[in-house]
């Protein structure tokens, strides 16, 4: 679809959606959404929720990088990595919706919960930092998530390998890109070696979390330490970077993210996020 200008582009006559109160389509609209026999629904909901948060929470972080990249390539590259989790949050909200039965909508879930309710884990809601430190979240997370969604694409649940196959193709192209920038960075100035290395070592303390095993979960968090490792010191040593020896940051009566316990810049971020959805709860445009 194109328009002439972008005053027409959100006229009444167009269909074109792409805010909060827009009336979003359903993006599992005729899918069969059926819970497979011996599946908890519940369990299922709740481990999509805690892979949907993941990916909104960070998407938003690296929103936060348009018109502060380095270059205006890589700011489209960011945006569109962005747009590429905020994709995965929708599908996997959606399929919690509906593998609990509740018909809850993905609008519901990321405007109308607290943070108490989010199952993200901490390191998609870090913020701050410079290009090396944005480089660094990015390059865990994608380590870390491609193993995670290429072991869904077998899934007993139909819904969620297909969400995970798809998923499959848009983060190997995250993990390519982070790690690209991470040897040009780390193999580049001494100053830009400086920097990564200080991302590193920021990210550090929030690592272990993400191979915590939780009850809930459909794949072995803590099976996937190995691989992650593996390429992970691929790039490091490419990079000229060395392992960060740095303590984990503990939870809080062991209880982390997916138990609904944030940093304290999560409140911040939700008050941004959710500020037009809940001051409109009933809006269209």
């Amino acid at each position: 679809m194109s328009f002439d200008n972008a005053y027409e582009a959100i006229t009444e006559e167009n269909d074109s959606r792409w805010a909060f109160g827009t009336g979003f389509e359903d993006p599992l609209s005729g899918v069969d959404t059926t819970v497979p026999s011996g599946v908890d629904g519940a369990r299922l909901a709740a481990y999509c929720l805690m892979l949907g948060d993941d990916a909104l929470i960070f998407s938003h972080r690296l929103q936060e990088w348009c018109t502060n990249a380095p270059e205006l390539e890589d700011e489209v590259a960011i945006a569109n990595i962005a747009l590429d989790l905020l994709g995965q949050a929708r599908l996997l909200l959606a399929r919690a919706g509906k593998a609990d039965g509740s018909e809850r909508t993905e609008d519901s879930y990321a405007f109308f919960r607290s943070e108490q309710e989010y199952r993200n884990v901490r390191l998609a809601e870090l913020d701050g930092g410079h290009f090396g430190h944005l480089i660094a979240r990015l390059l865990v997370f994608s380590i870390w998530r491609l193993a995670l969604l290429e072991r869904l694409r077998t899934s007993v649940d139909p819904v969620l390998a297909a969400i995970a196959d798809k998923g499959v193709k848009e983060v190997a192209y995250h993990r390519d890109y982070a790690a690209q920038w991470t040897v040009r960075l780390g193999d580049g100035t001494e100053l830009s070696h400086e920097r990564m290395q200080e991302g590193l070592d920021a990210v550090w303390p929030y690592v272990d979390e993400l191979f915590a095993a939780h009850q809930d979960e459909f794949v072995d968090s803590p099976s996937l330490r190995g691989e992650f490792d593996a390429i992970l010191d691929q790039v490091l040593a490419a990079a000229k970077l060395t392992r960060p020896e740095v303590g984990a940051i503990a939870g809080v009566s062991g209880r982390m993210g997916r138990d609904g316990v944030h940093t304290e810049r999560m409140g911040f971020l939700l008050a941004e996020l959710q500020s037009v959805a809940r001051e409109h709860p009933e809006a269209t445009w």
